[in-house]
């Protein structure tokens, strides 16, 4: 039979407790958000859903085409120019998402007889971009900068080395200053993305490289995503102008893809905009992150200490942690659900999300339905 292999692989899911189902939402959902990755609060902020309507309006529903076409309007080649400026770029190239611009930096900077240096917690466009790249891969530990200098000291051609800045299941940041010392030593370049630091770390939220003082380099490449402190959709790819004209000529995921919808770079744009009038949402975000922290483990609970905004609580199993989820939503609190495979070390987690809104109150109302409903 057709797929008959579905249903074996169906069966296993259940017995392990590993089934995830589509949960849609309301417009107005009454529950508080440590779910999603809306750090700053922007997504619903008037400013940017007018942005989002202005530029529908002005440009149309959709891009019309792949960016080499028609799908390239003025509104991306802004977004493109205000995005490299604020993050500390040479220039930015905008993709119709995060993940299409991890494929694109990792698959267009490895190419045939180069090695690519991949830390073991990266996320799964990470991931997916070297299994595509006609380089070849070597995974090392997680977080660990002698680990990527004996990897490169084993090869003699081109290198790449790849990692998040702060990865998405504990929140902890990579050592960036450590990984871009290797790279230099060998003559490496690093990839880097920075989905879950742009708009919470670095000065005014202009991200992990910036703070580490990698912004502008011409041997270290960004991606960030439009989706999380920017309130909307979409990726990019920051970097070198030469770096950045290899990927409009070579990178599968720019060339063959319909363009980002103007609604979304209508959006970012309006983001990025009140972002720099309002730096101090970024600060905000970090010490929200931190007070939940604070209170989570002073109640007893295993939380990883966070670097940015995403705080991890422990779970006992699989199972458990979903029913945890579960009993939050009840009790009127959306969190997001780890398990594997999508966690690397097998541990399950409940997920939070830091958002710059949140009122001492919702904080504190977190923190009780989490010991409420702890399994």
């Amino acid at each position: 039979m057709a797929f008959g292999w579905i249903d074996e692989q169906a069966h296993v899911r259940r017995r392990a407790g590993l089934v995830r189902t589509l949960r849609p939402r309301p417009a107005d959902s009454p529950l508080l958000d440590l779910a999603s990755n809306d750090y700053l609060g922007l997504a619903r902020h008037p400013e940017v859903t007018e942005g989002a309507a202005r530029a529908a309006r002005t440009w149309g529903g959709g891009s019309t085409g792949s960016r080499l076409v028609t799908g390239t309007t003025e509104l991306h080649s802004q977004l493109e120019l205000e995005l490299a400026e604020y993050c500390g770029f040479e220039a930015a190239l905008v993709f119709s998402s995060g993940y299409a611009a991890n494929l694109a930096a990792v698959t267009a900077l490895a190419p045939h007889g180069s090695l690519i240096v991949s830390d073991a917690g990266n996320h799964a466009s990470l991931i997916d971009g070297c299994r595509l790249a006609r380089g070849t891969t070597q995974v090392v530990g997680h977080a660990d900068p002698e680990a990527v200098r004996k990897a490169l000291q084993t090869h003699e051609g081109p290198a790449v080395v790849v990692s998040d800045t702060v990865f998405s299941v504990d929140g902890d940041a990579a050592p960036l200053a450590g990984l871009a010392e290797a790279c230099r030593e060998h003559g490496a370049g690093l990839v880097v993305d920075d989905a879950h630091g742009l708009g919470v770390l670095g000065d005014g939220g202009r991200g992990a490289p910036h703070a580490a003082g990698l912004a502008g380099a011409d041997d270290v490449v960004v991606t960030v995503t439009l989706s999380k402190s920017l309130g909307s959709q979409g990726g990019a790819v920051l970097g070198p102008a030469r770096v950045i004209d290899h990927l409009v000529n070579a990178a599968r995921t720019f060339i063959f893809d319909t363009g980002l919808a103007p609604a979304a770079a209508g959006a970012a744009l309006a983001a990025l905009h009140l972002l720099r009038r309002e730096p101090a949402r970024a600060a905000r975000a970090r010490e929200v992150a931190a007070e939940l922290h604070a209170r989570l483990t002073a109640a007893g609970h295993e939380a990883v200490r966070p670097d940015a905004a995403v705080v991890s609580v422990r779970a006992p199993s699989p199972e458990q942690a979903v029913r945890w989820a579960a009993d939050c939503r009840t009790a009127g609190l959306a969190v997001g659900c780890f398990r594997p495979p999508s966690v690397p070390d097998g541990i399950s987690r409940l997920r939070l999300t830091a958002r710059a809104d949140l009122s001492e109150a919702q904080i504190e109302r977190a923190v009780r339905v989490i010991g409420e409903t702890r399994p």
